[in-house]
């Protein structure tokens, strides 16, 4: 154990190498319906007596709740495919829009850098008749709602 001063100690460390097999470990499958002698023979085969489970080619579905209607036939659908390029619109009414000069282009880069709006990737403006516009202001890349689109023009603001 001891050789020059130094203190060798055996380490066992589980490798791959040096698994060993432990004896009895793994049982034989048993094999059914193959005489009285074999363990699992004659009539029933281990199965029991009646029944569907007892039947040849006992193969009952994932889910299958003896024939009425299983569980997840009765929920809704809650998620469907939802596209990588769906746009998100936001909303912004006329009356917000008074906070600008008169004369001025907005878009809603403009809007972003106000802080009025945030910034997603795939964004669409709306902008609805809720209130009155008092500028006269040229608004381009948004969307109108018929009554915004109304009264901004019946305002003298450019829109395009």
């Amino acid at each position: 154990m001891y050789d020059q001063g130094i203190i060798k100690v055996k380490r066992l460390i589980m490798e791959l190498h040096n698994i060993k097999k432990i004896k009895g470990n793994r049982k034989p499958k048993k094999i059914v319906g193959r005489g009285r002698g074999s363990g699992k023979g004659a009539h029933t085969v281990g199965k029991g007596q009646k029944g569907q489970k007892s039947r040849a080619g006992k193969n009952i579905p994932a889910g299958f709740e003896g024939g009425q209607v299983p569980l997840f036939r009765k929920l809704p659908i809650l998620s469907r495919f939802k596209s990588p390029k769906r746009y998100k619109t936001i909303t912004i009414t006329l009356d917000r829009l008074n906070i600008f000069e008169d004369g001025l282009e907005i878009t809603p880069q403009t809007l972003i850098e106000k802080g009025m709006i945030k910034k997603t990737k795939r964004t669409k403006v709306k902008v609805v008749g809720t209130g009155e516009l008092k500028k006269i202001l040229n608004l381009s890349g948004f969307e109108f709602s018929e009554n915004a689109r109304k009264q901004a023009e019946k305002a003298g603001a450019v829109l395009s």
